[in-house]
């Protein structure tokens, strides 16, 4: 009597699913084929327009020392935007910093906003805009992706994978001055 109910109850399940799961996974294959987006299907949209490009992570040389994080951020179309916040798993706190040289001294700023445009993409790249990356965990580990979420000015977020790399000695000195 117990297997009958137990398959009554399969039986059941089956029916109930099977009229949306060819959606749900039409829905998911057009949302993993669609630039910009993510492949779950209930996963929150990104920013329209809005894009990031071959964001990596560089570890610090010195475990313990801030890692940093480099992207591009481009707006597609419509007016300038401004990104105020990253969040990156695996680190307590993530800063925006600008590197700046003048007079042959260079010195590193915190900053709290950076305008990006179809026009004028933000780079953060060695010796400019970066993100340093406070108290890494263990787990950000180098070949491993690592999500990051970057928080607009109107409240519009962007989410992608990091890709995390070791820094070369030289390369690491660049934004730690």
């Amino acid at each position: 009597m117990a297997l009958a109910a137990l398959a009554a109850t399969s039986l059941l399940a089956l029916a109930a699913c099977s009229g949306n799961a060819p959606d749900a996974a039409a829905s998911a294959s057009a949302a993993a084929s669609a630039p910009g987006t993510k492949s779950d299907p209930l996963a929150p949209d990104n920013a329209p327009n809005v894009s990031v490009i071959e964001p990596v992570i560089k570890l610090p040389t010195v475990p313990g020392n801030p890692g940093v994080l480099y992207f591009t951020i481009q707006q597609d179309a419509g007016k300038p935007n401004q990104l105020v916040a990253i969040h990156v798993d695996g680190a307590e706190r993530a800063e925006m910093h600008e590197t700046k040289t003048e007079n042959g001294v260079s010195s590193m700023d915190k900053v709290t906003s950076v305008e990006f445009s179809q026009e004028k993409p933000a780079e953060f790249k060695a010796g400019g805009y970066h993100v340093m990356l406070f108290n890494l965990a263990s787990t950000v580990k180098p070949g491993k992706d690592v999500e990051v979420t970057f928080t607009l000015a109107n409240g519009d977020k962007v989410s992608a994978f990091a890709k995390v790399e070791e820094v070369g000695a030289m390369e690491g000195m660049m934004d730690h001055m």
